[in-house]
């Protein structure tokens, strides 16, 4: 059984995860003297991050039977949901670029803040999104096969899009496609492949594996700091007026709300309510920056940082009223 302390630790592991990303940032920017080891640090930090991504997807992977891999009708509405709402912004943005009524020009005004939901409302669900659901009592094989049907799609369909948004740019379809499938397989597919080899080739070690599925809460709390850390480093470091700022910090929390609502929705009447919301809601932000900055605005980056923030927050709040109720109705010896 745990300690006392140890326990208060667990509780409290990913506040304590967010609070210490963003202090580890501040401390560094007010101490000049360790700002040369800062290109070291931010290398080390990318590094990292999707070695323990790809950690926590193994694990999830050692824990789930390939048959449990099903599709569900929730994963549908997901899908529709998370592709209407991207097709809408976007064709709305398009428009603008062709048309000279007062209502175009709004929107081209406030064209950051459309890329910046699209970005929030297309961006793949995280691959720890998994560890959480199981957290909370959800069937974490459901959440992984959404997993893989969104990345896929969006690898098809960010770069479809694109072209339309920045047409002078030199993206096509076929190297963005390209590119962000380079980035979806190491994360996605090849930890999928590792789980399931060891799964015939080394049975004892793949036991143990999924019988320690703390690791991957554990790993994730770890990612979460950096993935905090570099939220925290972006938004500071960011040029943009504060009242865009502002605006990107509003429009990703709305995002964040409505599509964890609306997943919750959408899986409710099939009693999928946790799996569904937590794989809309839940983003791959890391991914999310990535595609901000390497085929949009640079700073619609910033978008999924604030998104960061804004569903940790929404994810460490969903895990204590889940731990604090079975708190409750245990039994008392």
């Amino acid at each position: 059984m745990d300690s006392g302390f140890m326990k208060f630790l667990k509780d409290r592991m990913l506040v304590i995860g967010m609070v210490a990303g963003a202090g580890a940032y501040l401390i560094y920017m007010n101490i000049p003297a360790i700002h040369p080891a800062g290109p070291f640090l931010e290398a080390l930090c990318r590094r990292i991050q999707p070695l323990l991504l790809f950690l926590m997807l193994f694990i999830s992977f050692c824990r789930i039977d390939p048959g449990e891999l099903r599709l569900q009708r929730w994963h549908l509405s997901n899908l529709l949901i998370q592709l209407c709402s991207y097709l809408l912004l976007c064709g709305a943005v398009v428009y603008a670029m062709h048309t000279d009524n007062p209502p175009a020009a709004w929107i081209l005004r406030n064209r950051t803040l459309f890329e910046a939901a699209m970005l929030c409302m297309i961006c793949p669900t995280a691959t720890a999104c998994a560890v959480v659901t199981g957290k909370l009592g959800g069937e974490m094989a459901q959440v992984v096969t959404y997993t893989v049907i969104i990345n896929l799609t969006v690898a098809v369909v960010v770069p479809l899009t694109v072209p339309l948004l920045y047409p002078s740019s030199d993206i096509t379809f076929m190297s963005a496609f390209l590119r962000i499938l380079g980035k979806v397989f190491p994360l996605l597919i090849l930890p999928c492949l590792a789980a399931w080899t060891i799964r015939y080739l080394l049975p004892a070690f793949h036991d143990w594996v999924g019988a320690h599925i703390n690791l991957s809460f554990y790993l994730w709390s770890i990612a979460l700091t950096l993935a905090i850390l570099m939220s925290t480093r972006s938004i500071i470091k960011s040029s943009e007026s504060v009242w865009t700022l502002a605006g990107m910090a509003v429009v990703s929390l709305l995002c964040c709300i409505f599509q964890f609502g609306i997943g919750q929705r959408t899986g409710a009447g099939r009693g999928n309510s946790v799996e569904a919301s937590q794989a809309l809601g839940q983003k791959n932000t890391v991914f999310g920056i990535w595609m901000g900055y390497t085929f949009w605005n640079p700073v619609i980056s910033v978008a999924g940082g604030f998104y960061t923030i804004w569903h940790n927050i929404r994810n460490t709040r969903q895990l204590y009223r889940h731990e604090h109720g079975k708190q409750q109705h245990a039994p008392r010896s």
